[in-house]
Order: structure tokens, then C-alpha cells, then sequence
């Protein structure tokens, strides 16, 4: 019984000072486009916040235009840098995010936000600020504009790790880098629930 109590203070002090599990929407398309191939609506997640998100960290943030409004995005740039997204590149400066190589599980399946059947897109490793993690290729990109913005004190720029379904700051703008005050960094368990053994208890980078 004292183990149970104080496993429970352990886990209250944590939830007040540092960190909180949250269930990634299961009703938005657009985000749950967005952050495949790393995560999926349903998703049970742990979010950090005892220190502010790093270039290169997944972190959620109020959408600019609609605060009500909860994004993810790869945070990319700082201030007086230059971001530019073309496809599935990221360019900070003119400098190009590395790709190392293919995703272990190098095809997925996502569905368009729009409706319609599942596509199904390559995976590569992109490797953002030092942090190496999965991306959605858009192998496709006649009808995706390249984007870039300058960014301005405090500012940083948010890129889906879906390049070929994006919901970020090419639909929103730059993002104020104070109102980004959790990362996340661990998937509990997927959508499928706690027995699916390919999602659950998985670092997020």
C-alpha cells in the first residue's frame, strides 16, 4: 500500500512540475495527416515541460490565427533565420536538413485530409538540429508551393513531419517561440490501444 502511495505522490509531482500525458486529438484530418508517419490521432503521449522545446523537438503550440486550436510541428529556425520548405526539404539558411536513410518500416499508409482511400507515401530519417527522426515524404509536388519566411524576434517556423500533407506554418505563419512550452517526447500507446505492441512505449524524436 505505501508503494501504491508513494508511486502516486512520484506521479502527482511529476504531472505539477514537469510533465503530463495527453491524448492527441482523434477528430482532426488535417493534424492527424500531418503528424504521420511519427505519430497518429488516438495517440496516448507524454508531453515535457520543465524546459522549453528545442530546435529540432516535436512540440505542440496554439495555432496563431485560431489560439483555441492545438498544432504540432517540427520546430525549425530562430531569430533572423531564413526557413524555406520545398517538397520535402527543409532549408534553414540555405542549408539543407539532412536525410540519413530509410525508415526502418519504409512505406506507410495515411488517409487525405481531404477523405478519400489511404495513400501510401515513403518513410525517410531526417536529421533536424541533431534530433534524427521519421518523415513522410512528398513524393509528389507539383501542387505543393514552396514556402519560406523570414522569421522575427522570438519567432520560429513549425514543418509537419508529413511533407506531402502539411499542416504548419505554410498554412499559418511563424509561431511565437513562447506560446511552444511542451515537447513530446514518448508514445505510451497508439491509437489501437494498449495491446497494439508496434505503438506503445516508443521515444519520439
Amino acid at each position: 500500500m505505501w508503494s501504491v502511495i508513494s508511486l502516486g505522490v512520484i506521479v502527482g509531482i511529476l504531472r505539477a512540475t514537469s510533465m503530463r500525458w495527453w491524448k492527441i486529438p482523434a477528430d482532426d484530418p488535417y493534424l492527424d495527416a500531418s503528424i504521420t508517419p511519427s505519430l497518429q490521432g488516438g495517440d496516448w503521449v507524454l508531453l515535457w515541460r520543465m524546459t522549453e522545446p528545442s530546435l529540432g523537438s516535436l512540440t505542440i503550440c496554439p495555432e496563431p490565427k485560431h489560439p483555441e486550436r492545438i498544432v504540432i510541428g517540427r520546430m525549425f529556425g530562430e531569430e533572423r533565420n531564413t526557413v524555406k520548405v520545398d517538397g520535402s526539404r527543409v532549408f534553414v539558411n540555405d542549408k539543407v536538413q539532412p536525410t540519413e536513410s530509410h525508415c526502418t518500416d519504409d512505406r506507410f499508409k495515411v488517409t487525405p485530409p481531404g477523405g478519400g482511400p489511404e495513400v501510401e507515401q515513403a518513410c525517410s530519417m531526417e536529421v533536424a538540429s541533431g534530433l534524427t527522426h521519421m518523415r513522410g515524404d512528398a513524393e509528389a509536388t507539383a501542387d505543393l508551393a514552396a514556402f519560406e519566411v523570414e522569421l522575427k524576434s522570438g519567432q520560429v517556423a513549425l514543418v509537419s513531419d508529413n511533407r506531402r500533407y502539411p499542416y504548419d506554418s505554410r498554412d499559418y505563419g511563424a509561431v511565437d517561440r513562447s506560446t511552444c512550452t511542451e515537447t513530446i517526447f514518448f508514445r505510451l500507446f497508439g491509437s489501437g490501444g494498449f495491446f497494439d505492441a508496434k505503438r506503445r512505449f516508443q521515444y519520439i524524436r
